[in-house]
């Protein structure tokens, strides 16, 4: 494995808000990277200073071996972002907006490689209509053709699919993983923990701090526990008894509840005596997998 991004002992502070809280980390080459977590935990600070447009406080930053205090430039020419807030510009055509970013890159003979990324984000059909005119998905797909137009061997993504539907969502997640079979490395963010079921490794992030770093199934398997699915008769009273009773560490998804348990077996039969006694019914439980949910809950509450 060859790391293609190195970060050590990184730090930034917005007067006296910590920001990122001195994370380490690596990236392969190769590899899709996740930085996983809700809003404000760090996530796009961290991605803005590898990108070179924020200063670190302290801590070091290498990508391609260089440091990025001495060789921004290079590492920009290299590198595509893809922002929260991508600049498209409304009033050109897709294929005017892709021909604006390579002439920003300074790419010469950019049209077979427009046509290119164009058949690889399903855009071709729509090369003649203004950004405006796109939906939230396509205008997405068209910002990383964007970024992707100079050829750059890694790809930073800043939560690309926040706001955009299942269907758009899906077909880029195809898009990504096409990326990956040309070799481009990806590092994004995301608040959504079942996409970073997909990432090859994740860091957990919370209050500027790394949490939990590893692949998806190390870091759902570190807490060396199991989950119970259940259904009752009441899920939200169910819910507030079992949360205030302090025994059970309970979350609730939707109609039902998780309950995260070193001894599953055992801690059924308590939950429907409990339950039975404030006159609520178990009408079905199951054991399931930890998901990333689970672990991230579990880890900031704990």
């Amino acid at each position: 494995m060859i790391n293609i991004i190195e970060i050590e002992n990184l730090k930034k502070s917005y007067n006296e808000i910590v920001a990122v809280n001195n994370i380490s980390f690596t990236v392969n080459e190769g590899e899709m990277f996740g930085l996983v977590g809700p809003d404000g935990a760090g996530k796009t600070t961290t991605i803005r200073m590898l990108c070179g447009l924020l200063n670190a406080e302290q801590g070091k930053i290498k990508i391609f071996n260089k440091d990025i205090s001495e060789q921004r430039k290079h590492i920009q020419s290299n590198i595509g972002y893809l922002s929260q807030k991508f600049s498209l510009y409304g009033d050109l055509t897709v294929d005017e907006n892709i021909e604006f970013f390579a002439e920003i890159h300074n790419v010469k003979n950019f049209h077979q490689r427009r046509d290119e990324l164009l058949e690889f984000t399903r855009l071709t059909a729509f090369r003649n209509r203004l950004a405006d005119q796109l939906s939230g998905g396509m205008k997405q797909k068209l910002a990383l053709a964007c970024s992707l137009i100079h050829k750059p061997k890694i790809i930073f993504l800043d939560e690309p699919t926040t706001g955009v539907d299942p269907v758009s969502r899906r077909d880029f997640w195809k898009i990504l993983a096409g990326l990956l079979k040309e070799r481009i490395t990806i590092l994004m963010t995301t608040p959504y923990l079942d996409e970073a079921e997909r990432c090859n490794r994740v860091a957990l992030m919370h209050n500027g701090e790394i949490i939990s770093l590893d692949t998806p199934e190390r870091v759902k398997n570190s807490i060396g526990k199991k989950s119970l699915e259940i259904i009752t008769s009441d899920i939200k009273s169910s819910y507030r008894i079992l949360k205030s009773s302090k025994e059970f560490e309970v979350q609730i998804f939707g109609d039902r509840l998780n309950i995260i348990s070193d001894t599953p077996e055992q801690t059924i039969m308590r939950i429907k005596n409990f339950l039975n006694s404030n006159g609520i019914e178990l009408i079905s439980y199951r054991a399931t997998s930890l998901s990333l949910e689970n672990v991230f809950i579990h880890l900031i509450t704990k």
